[in-house]
């Protein structure tokens, strides 16, 4: 990226400690080349776009203010961040954000000592900025804290639970609210109508601001007294007090878009110990028309033009997993009045704007709260409803005791509809659905499938909602193979897998993902290629079979080898005394770098050219096969 005169003053900041040499005068013109340099640098790598834009005279006070990276800024889920990656150090990367070897879409330890938490799932700063508070207590250090919580961030209950901590101790920790009223869909529950009062009050705002100028921090005494009749006045003229409830100073609403001001009021609030909390409303999108318009699109973003006012339309082609599962819920939905919709603040990503737009009174947005999400789940199945809860591999994570607790010992009916399960490629380890089937697996109760294409990804959606007890389906991200849908939907039968490709010597036990390119390798080695379809129950019957008929046995998933859908193989044939040679390929057992889905697919040796690479060399390491199998080799006659 060329760096014009656009960039004059850009061009200079290599670091925070560039940036504090800047006379103050000069931020307001900074920020906005800043905000030009991301909307240029975005528009063409792709990436976060909209929080980016709300952050960026926010990010110039912090590190104007604060003496980074002493004082410790830690930013919550990351979308933020990007502003704040272009002045420490990383402004000529951005072009390569998100891709392989390039920056990192999220703040990560390992890059910048400016990250000072790697960060990637939600209502997380709190805690750790707090634990670097009681650090800097524990050194008798005066190093300040400061948790940067936006994007909805503050719906996740986490963030309380360090509130509540933080609270009650003598902690130098700030904790700013970077409230642009979302997160990735637009903010929803009563924290979010607690805080839109607290803006509405216009006489507690002026009041209150006029007040700041008078007491300022040369004056503590008075400012001391003063706080106390504050606390009757904001009894009489705003919502409530509910963070100071928790122990906490707290001063705003600011505006988030006035660097002036907020350099002022940091400079203030780093001159007080304890517990503060700084509230900044900002705008998503600021600064470019079509983000502020339509946050929500823009909130991350392939490559662009940003001379025109609109995203480039989709070419069109076959659904992805996620679009076969929109279009499923609402067609349930139409034929069971009971079915239920739940998402942790991913309407658009998990595919829910259809559903939520026809079934108004049966969509429940529960906001980044995914224990909450399972839970409530739980209690609908309970009184006889039937939930769909639609969540991202990584973000059930977060919600595991209750999937054990809560649901699969109570054996109550919800259906799981689990997204980016498996490599999601840009956004990297935080984002990768790298371990669901393991953690699945050994879970009782619960029935886990596995989508070949986008047409068994419906038939499967439908078996586990009339399944009678937990299920769960789990797609990747993107499109699948291609195969058309078929809208009547049937059931499958449970546990049982299909014979894709009949052949000889090896057998190939493919799962989801895995059935295309096991399909292409099975060709090469005239192998028996097989859909198991069902990670948990494993289609026993067939296995004993394939283990009798074969002289070895492949299994290839997108998950961790380790406590994988092949461990389950494996520990199902050992039980019954016949165990073959047998290979299992799978992710292996480090977090998977950035870069496009394919390319990390390559990486792992998950793609066509890797599973046949594996099976050779497993094949290569038989010293004592059968001439069936050495006959098996790719490229022999068959």
């Amino acid at each position: 990226m060329s760096e014009s005169n656009t960039f004059t003053l850009l061009q200079g900041i290599n670091s925070p400690a560039d940036l504090r040499k800047l006379p103050e005068d000069k931020l307001p013109k900074l920020a906005e080349e800043i905000r030009a340099y991301l909307l240029d640098s975005v528009s063409q790598s792709g990436g976060h776009l909209a929080a980016g834009l709300g952050t960026v005279e926010l990010t110039v006070a912090l590190h104007y203010v604060f003496k980074t990276p002493d004082d410790k800024l830690v930013w919550d889920v990351g979308h933020q961040a990007y502003p704040h990656k272009i002045i420490t150090g990383r402004r000529d990367g951005m072009p390569t954000i998100r891709k392989k070897d390039g920056v990192s879409a999220f703040p990560a330890r390992d890059e910048s000592e400016y990250d000072t938490f790697g960060v990637g799932h939600s209502s997380t700063s709190i805690s750790a900025a707090l634990g670097m508070a009681i650090a800097a207590s524990q050194d008798k250090s005066n190093r300040q804290a400061v948790a940067i919580i936006g994007d909805g961030g503050l719906t996740g209950g986490m963030a309380f639970e360090a509130m509540n901590h933080a609270g009650a101790l003598d902690a130098n920790l700030l904790v700013i609210l970077n409230d642009n009223e979302m997160s990735i869909s637009p903010n929803v529950g009563a924290l979010n109508n607690y805080l839109a009062k607290i803006l509405s009050s216009k006489f507690y705002s002026s009041v209150r601001e006029g007040s700041k100028q008078l007491l300022n921090r040369n004056m503590p005494s008075v400012w001391q007294l003063a706080r106390r009749a504050e606390e009757h006045l904001k009894g009489m003229v705003a919502p409530g007090t509910l963070f100071e409830e928790l122990g906490f100073n707290y001063i705003g609403p600011i505006d988030g878009h006035d660097v002036k001001m907020l350099v002022s009021t940091l400079k203030n609030l780093r001159s007080i110990k304890g517990p503060r909390f700084l509230h900044v409303v900002t705008r998503k999108g600021k600064g470019y028309a079509p983000a502020e318009l339509d946050p929500v699109a823009y909130h991350g973003v392939g490559v662009f033009d940003p001379s025109k006012d609109h995203l480039p339309k989709a070419k069109p082609g076959s659904p992805s997993y996620t679009e076969v599962f929109s279009q499923w819920l609402c067609d349930m939905a139409a034929l069971e009045p009971k079915l239920l919709g739940i998402t942790p603040a991913m309407r658009e990503g998990s595919g829910l704007v259809k559903f939520s737009e026809q079934y108004p009174t049966r969509y429940f947005d529960v906001g980044i709260a995914e224990q909450h999400a399972v839970t409530v789940a739980a209690g609908q199945a309970c009184e006889g409803y039937l939930p769909v809860v639609a969540i991202y591999s990584t973000f059930l994570q977060r919600a595991y005791d209750q999937l054990i607790h809560d649901v699969a010992l109570q054996n109550l009916n919800i259906l799981f509809a689990i997204d980016r399960g498996g490599l999601v490629g840009p956004d990297g380890p935080t984002h990768a659905g790298s371990f669901d089937y393991s953690y699945m697996r050994c879970i009782p109760n619960l029935v886990i499938m596995a989508p070949a294409d986008e047409n068994e990804c419906r038939q499967m959606l439908y078996t586990g909602f009339k399944y009678k007890g937990p299920a769960s389906v789990r797609y990747p991200r993107g499109k699948g193979p291609g195969v058309d849908l078929v809208e009547e939907m049937s059931e499958l039968p449970i546990g049982k897998g299909e014979i894709k490709r009949t052949g000889k010597s090896i057998a190939i036990l493919a799962f989801g993902s895995m059935v295309e390119p096991a399909l292409v390798a099975g060709e090469k080695f005239n192998a028996t290629v097989v859909n198991m379809r069902f990670v948990k129950p494993l289609d026993e019957a067939l296995i004993l079979k394939l283990a009798e008929t074969h002289d070895c046995l492949v299994t290839v998933e997108e998950n961790v080898v380790m406590g994988g859908a092949g461990s389950g193989v494996n520990e199902f044939l050992i039980a019954q005394g016949q165990l073959p040679p047998m290979l299992n390929l799978g992710l292996p057992d480090r977090f998977i770098a950035q870069g496009s889905r394919e390319e990390c697919l390559s990486a792992c040796g998950l793609d066509v050219d890797g599973i046949s690479a594996s099976i050779q060399a497993f094949l290569d390491r038989q010293p004592h096969a059968k001439p069936a199998l050495k006959h098996a080799k790719a490229g022999g006659k068959h």
